[in-house]
């Protein structure tokens, strides 16, 4: 069985990068060459939750699973990567370039807190899929006060 690289860790909220990701995405969109970072490419990326779990499936074709580093806490995940551009003939020209090449990264913040202790993950054709346990909800509990 292969194993996915997953690392915990809570330094996902870097407000410094969150703000030149904004920036990065700003401009490219305007026009794709002009980019602040190496990320050049932004997979898609689903959140599904169920009363029990939070499930992330990412369209990442193309990334060998080597190339994949999610991390995870109790609030967000992160997920990078890159994808290689394929060898073309440089006598040739493009008529159409729509697929993206280059490193990525994605921070997806959960809808709900979960176990980072109760984590899959599986890649079969070029879908990465993440599985997280939800964490409990907490208890209260009613105390009684008294007098003085």
């Amino acid at each position: 069985m292969d194993y996915i690289k997953i690392r915990f860790g809570d330094d996902l909220n870097d407000i410094g990068s969150r703000f030149e990701r904004t920036l990065d995405q700003m401009f490219r969109s305007m026009n794709p060459m002009f980019s602040f970072s190496d990320r050049t490419w932004s997979p898609q990326m689903d959140i599904y939750e169920t009363p029990d779990e939070v499930i992330i499936r990412g369209e990442i074709a193309g990334v060998e699973k080597e190339a994949l580093e999610v991390e995870i806490n109790s609030r967000a995940v992160r997920i990078s990567g890159s994808r290689r551009e394929p060898g073309r003939d440089k006598r040739g020209a493009y008529r159409l370039a729509e697929i993206q090449y280059g490193t990525f990264e994605r921070i997806l913040y959960l809808p709900a807190p979960i176990d980072p202790e109760v984590v899959s993950s599986s890649y079969e054709n070029g879908f990465l899929q993440i599985r997280m346990a939800k964490q409990p909800p907490e208890k209260s509990q009613k105390i009684a006060v008294e007098d003085g």
